[in-house]
C-alpha cells in the first residue's frame, strides 16, 4: 500500500499537479466572493494609472452582473462600457468603438454572476494577505494569456479598493476607487452604447 502511495505521488508530481490554491485560503476567498456577489450596484470616483505613467480620473458605475461604465474626465477622450455581453472601448473624439467579448476579458471576472474562485471557468492564480489587505489574482480559464485581474480588498471595513489588470503584452493598468457607494440607483442607459446616437450628438 505504501509503495502504491509513493508511486501515485511520483506520478502526480511528474504530471505537474499541485493542490489548488483555493483550499489554502478558502476563508479569505469566500469572504471576497460574498462581498462581490453582494454588490448589486456601485458608484465611485476612480484614479487610473496606465503603463506609461499617465494618470486619469473619472466616474465608475457598476451594475452586477455584467454591466459597468467608466466615464473619464475631460479632456481624456475615452469611455468604457460593459453592456452584459461586450466590453466596449470608445474613442469619444473619433467616435470609434472596439467590442470585445466580456467573458474573454479580465473585467468579466469582476462582473461575473455568482462569482466563485472554485468555478472551472475561473483560473485562480494567486492569493496574498498583507497588513490589512487581501489581494486575489485570477484570469478566465478559457484564455488566461488574454489578461489577469488582481483585486485588492481592504480590511475594516472589507471592501474592494483597487484592481490591477495585466494584459497579454504584460502591461499593467491600475484603477483605484475613491468614495465608493454601494446599492445606489443607476440609470440602465448608463450601460448601453449607441454609436449612431453618439455621432448624432456631435
Amino acid at each position: 500500500m505504501a509503495k502504491l502511495l509513493r508511486v501515485f505521488i511520483l506520478l502526480i508530481t511528474a504530471l505537474g499537479f499541485t493542490a489548488p490554491a483555493y483550499s489554502a485560503d478558502a476563508e479569505a476567498l469566500k469572504k471576497a466572493e460574498a462581498y462581490l456577489n453582494g454588490i448589486t450596484t456601485l458608484k465611485s470616483r476612480f484614479v487610473q494609472v496606465n503603463p506609461d505613467g499617465g494618470n486619469y480620473t473619472g466616474d465608475l458605475y457598476i451594475s452586477r452582473p455584467g454591466r459597468m461604465r467608466l466615464v473619464y474626465d475631460k479632456p481624456t477622450p475615452m469611455l468604457m462600457v460593459a453592456d452584459g455581453k461586450f466590453l466596449i472601448y470608445v474613442d469619444t473624439q473619433m467616435n470609434d468603438a472596439s467590442h470585445l467579448d466580456l467573458d474573454e476579458t479580465p473585467a468579466g471576472l469582476l462582473l461575473k454572476e455568482n462569482l466563485s474562485f472554485n468555478d472551472p471557468t475561473v483560473k485562480l492564480l494567486d492569493v496574498k494577505k498583507g497588513a490589512g489587505t487581501l489581494e486575489i489574482t485570477a484570469a478566465m480559464a478559457k484564455d488566461p494569456a488574454a489578461g489577469k485581474l488582481t483585486m485588492v480588498f481592504s480590511e475594516g471595513p472589507f471592501e474592494l479598493r483597487q484592481w490591477r489588470v495585466v494584459d497579454a503584452q504584460n502591461k499593467e493598468v491600475i484603477v483605484t476607487l475613491e468614495n465608493a457607494q454601494k446599492d445606489v440607483a443607476l440609470d440602465k442607459a448608463l450601460f448601453r452604447y449607441d454609436a449612431r446616437a453618439a455621432r448624432n450628438k456631435d
